[in-house]
């Protein structure tokens, strides 16, 4: 006998969660549902208060826009699985995540879109490749402006490719370019502190160009480096 359970009841269980965000949407981008989690992290106390109303209501524009933009993707047909990204919390300070959005169907038609963010945890220091695998990220953490080959980070590890990419997802839930990116993401945020040019910033953290930087910088965090400059400015 087939079982079938409801986004209601998944919301009761995803409140028991306090470092997974669970939601639904419908065609319009509005939230039908929403875990607790979620609504804490706006800032908001009631859960009525997040339902009904989209992402452009509740972040600040410019990364209401970026998932908005992703939403939309997503009720085209497109799986998004374990994208990284920074989420900046109701206090502007950043979270690093997980997300993954599927596309809710009724029969053949897409009628919204269902997803999860997944806090990062901390590395699995007990797993048997754990030692070496530190001997990577310690790599990275020195080099993450430079260009990396991951056959190189294999060499280091003295594991193949394909099981450095295995065992770096069951240590650290990344692969070693989600790594890489998550380093050269966190500099950037530094840097633009300060008044270092867009430009200088990207070529430092180890960008080939402005647009590249520009591009992976709102893939991650939801708005565009001069966007975040300016709203670290303003808080």
């Amino acid at each position: 006998m087939e079982m079938k359970i409801s986004a209601n009841e998944l919301e009761a269980l995803f409140d028991a969660l306090p470092d997974v965000v669970f939601f639904v949407k419908d065609t319009t981008g509005r939230y039908t549902h929403a875990n607790l989690t979620l609504v804490r992290r706006l800032g908001l106390k009631r859960r009525k208060d997040v339902i009904g109303r989209s992402v452009t209501e509740l972040f600040p524009a410019t990364m209401g826009g970026s998932y908005a933009s992703q939403d939309r993707r997503v009720l085209d047909g497109e799986v998004i699985e374990n994208q990284l990204e920074v989420h900046i919390f109701a206090n502007r300070a950043p979270g690093w995540c997980l997300t993954c959005k599927r596309p809710l169907r009724h029969g053949d038609e897409v009628c919204g879109v269902v997803g999860i963010s997944r806090d990062l945890g901390q590395p699995d220091g007990r797993h048997p490749t754990y030692l070496r695998l530190r001997r990577v990220l310690a790599h990275l953490q020195e080099h993450y402006a430079e260009s990396i080959r991951v056959a190189t980070l294999a060499q280091l590890a003295e594991l193949s490719v394909a099981q450095l990419e295995r065992h770096f997802r069951r240590v650290f839930q990344l692969t070693p370019q989600q790594v890489l990116t998550k380093l050269r993401i966190e500099a950037a945020m530094r840097l633009l502190q300060g008044g270092d040019s867009v430009a200088a910033i990207g070529l430092a953290c180890g960008f080939g160009d402005q647009s590249s930087f520009a591009r992976q910088f709102k893939a991650t965090v939801g708005m565009s480096p001069r966007d975040y400059r300016n709203m670290i400015a303003a808080a």
